[in-house]
């Protein structure tokens, strides 16, 4: 089953203290499904995972072009938090709702899309600790393990990976629209 074939999504994480499953189960997840997937990370080179697993970004999250993308998902992990006041990060998120693409963030990489401003007035969950952010963001938080609020997703952390990324799955092939 290929439902995603002529998707690509693009992942991003933190250079170092990204959350290990939350990058690599939805990213094979989302090739079994026939999707493309890059990795942007805050820097170039390798990154290392909070357990200790590494990989290569594909790209500088700050180089990245929304309109190559069908989804633009930010993995969690301690890491995460490098991105919760970083104005480009803010912006991509902004840019992914503009452009009508599918936003995701998963355990302690809500805030990012919080501090943003693209969650006010959304229903949204996150890791327990990070939950102050996101109701302090305006969104309403409700501790559930995943969320869907129009064309974001959001996931409680590494206990909901799977349902995470099945759920992008079927929004994407539900019908978002295709990257340029």
């Amino acid at each position: 089953m290929r439902e995603l074939e002529n998707k690509r999504i693009l992942m991003i994480i933190a250079s170092k203290g990204y959350r290990d499953e939350e990058l690599s189960v939805p990213k094979k997840m989302f090739e079994d499904a026939g999707a493309t997937v890059d990795i942007a990370a805050d820097k170039e080179g390798r990154a290392r995972g909070m357990l200790g697993s590494r990989v290569e970004s594909d790209i500088v999250y700050s180089n990245a072009e929304i309109d190559k993308y069908d989804a633009v998902i930010f993995v969690g992990g301690v890491g995460s938090q490098v991105y919760w006041n970083d104005l480009k990060a803010h912006s991509l998120a902004k840019e992914t709702i503009e452009k009508n693409k599918l936003l995701g963030a998963i355990c302690l990489a809500p805030p990012t899309l919080a501090h943003a401003g693209v969650l006010k007035g959304k229903t949204a969950t996150s890791y327990t600790s990070a939950a102050t952010a996101l109701k302090k963001a305006g969104a309403n938080y409700t501790g559930q393990s995943v969320e869907v609020d129009g064309s974001i997703v959001t996931g409680d952390g590494p206990t909901a990976v799977v349902e995470f990324a099945q759920t992008i799955i079927d929004q994407l092939d539900s019908g978002q629209p295709t990257a340029n």
